[in-house]
C-alpha cells in the first residue's frame, strides 16, 4: 500500500507526461488551515523546502492560513530543515492549562499563550523572512465587516450565525461578513486573480508580522480576534481559513508555472464553513495546473486512533496520550517524504498520478 497519493489536474498531468516535474516548474505553494492535521506534512515540508525547491533558483509564492501560515513562514526561515523539526516538536508539546474551575482554557489564555509561542518561535527571524531572496510570503486573515467589524462576544455570535446561514446558500455571502486580507512581503505580486470575494492587500512588515500571524490562527470563540493590525483597514481579524480553508483559487489563470500543494487530504475545500457542504469539495478547472500530495486514506487509517491528529484530541486525550499519538503519527509520516523522493528519482512516472 502506498502511503502517498499524487494527484494532478489535467494541465499538470500533461506537463509531467512530457517533461517530468522539476523545482523550476513550481511557482506557488498553498498551505491549508486545519490545525494539527498539518503536522502530517512535516517530513514532506522538510524535504520540499530544505532540499528540493532551493534547487530552482526562482521566485516561489508561499500562501498560508492558520497552521498553513505558520508552515509557510517556517519555510522562509534561514534553516527550514531544522525549523520544521522545531515546529513539529513545539506544536506537539504545547500545553495551555485552563484557569481554575474550567475544563478548557479561555480564549484570553489561549491567545496569550499562542502569542508567546509565535514570538518565541520566530523571534529575530522576521527580518530575514521578509526579505527572503526567493520566497514571497502571503499570510491570510479574515477581516470582519458589518456586525463582525468588532469582535465582542454578542456581535461575534450574531455575525458568524449569519455567515453560516448565508454561506449555505451561496459562497458569495461570505463577502457580506468577511474580507479576505492578504499580507504579502514586498516583491512580485500574487500571481492568482482574487476577484471571487472582497479582498484587501497589505504589505507585510516588522510591525504587522506577528499580529497577522496571530490573526491568521485566531479561530473564533477559541482565540480572541486581533484588532487594528498595522497597515490594514481598522477592524477585527480572524483565522484566514474561515474564508480560505484550502485555497480553492483560480490557479489556472496563472500565466506560467505549476502549483505544488502538500495537503492532508485530496479535497480542496473553499472555506471553513464548506466542510459539511460536500458539493463544494469537487475539483474544478481552476485546479488544472495543480499537483497535490496527500496521504492515502487507507494509510491514515493505520495511524494512532485511525485518523490524522486533530483539534478534538485536546479533549479526547490527556496530555501524555496526545503527545504520544501525535509524535508517532509525525514519525510514521516520514514515509510520505520517502515515497515522494522515490517518485522523483524514478523520473516522475505519470501512470502513478491520480485525478484531483
Amino acid at each position: 500500500m502506498k502511503a502517498l497519493h499524487i494527484h494532478a489536474g489535467e494541465r499538470a498531468r500533461r506537463h509531467i507526461e512530457a517533461n517530468g516535474l522539476s523545482p523550476q516548474d513550481v511557482r506557488l505553494v498553498p498551505a491549508a488551515a486545519g490545525g494539527p492535521k498539518g503536522l502530517i506534512l512535516n517530513h514532506l515540508d522538510q524535504h520540499l523546502f530544505g532540499q528540493w525547491l532551493p534547487q530552482g533558483g526562482h521566485t516561489v509564492h508561499l500562501v498560508g492560513a492558520s497552521i498553513g501560515a505558520w508552515r509557510m513562514a517556517t519555510a522562509a526561515m534561514a534553516d527550514p530543515l531544522q525549523a520544521f523539526k522545531d515546529l513539529a516538536y513545539g506544536y506537539i508539546q504545547q500545553n495551555i492549562e485552563p484557569e481554575v474551575g474550567r475544563k478548557m482554557p479561555s480564549a484570553q489564555r489561549i491567545t496569550a499563550g499562542f502569542t508567546d509561542t509565535l514570538k518565541s518561535f520566530f523571534g529575530d527571524s522576521v527580518e530575514g523572512m521578509l526579505h527572503h531572496p526567493r520566497y514571497q510570503l502571503h499570510i491570510l486573515t479574515s477581516r470582519g465587516r458589518q456586525v463582525l467589524r468588532r469582535g465582542s462576544p454578542s456581535r461575534t455570535a450574531l455575525g458568524f450565525t449569519g455567515l453560516a446561514l448565508g454561506n449555505a446558500l451561496t459562497r458569495k455571502a461570505v463577502g457580506l461578513f468577511l474580507e479576505r486580507t492578504v499580507f504579502s512581503t514586498r516583491g512580485e505580486p500574487l500571481p492568482v486573480p482574487l476577484n471571487d470575494l472582497p479582498t484587501g492587500r497589505v504589505e507585510l512588515d516588522q510591525a504587522n508580522f506577528m499580529p497577522a500571524m496571530l490573526a491568521s490562527c485566531s479561530i473564533p470563540f477559541m482565540l480572541e480576534a486581533v484588532n487594528d493590525i498595522p497597515g490594514a483597514v481598522r477592524g477585527s481579524h480572524w483565522d484566514g481559513g474561515i474564508v480560505d480553508y484550502h485555497f480553492h483559487w483560480h490557479y489556472s489563470a496563472m500565466d506560467k508555472g505549476l502549483v505544488l500543494y502538500p495537503h492532508f487530504q485530496r479535497q480542496v475545500v473553499p472555506g471553513w464553513l464548506d466542510k459539511a457542504l460536500k458539493w463544494r469539495h469537487r475539483a474544478s478547472p481552476w485546479l488544472d495546473n495543480m499537483v497535490l500530495l496527500a496521504p492515502n486514506p487507507q494509510w491514515v487509517a493505520t495511524l494512532p486512533g485511525g485518523k490524522l491528529p486533530d483539534r478534538n484530541d485536546f479533549k479526547r486525550l490527556n496530555y501524555e496520550q496526545r503527545v504520544q499519538a501525535w509524535t508517532e503519527a509525525v514519525a510514521r509520516a516520514a514515509v510520505l517524504a520517502d515515497e515522494w523522493q522515490a517518485w522523483l528519482q524514478q523520473g516522475c512516472p505519470a501512470d502513478q498520478l491520480k485525478p484531483l
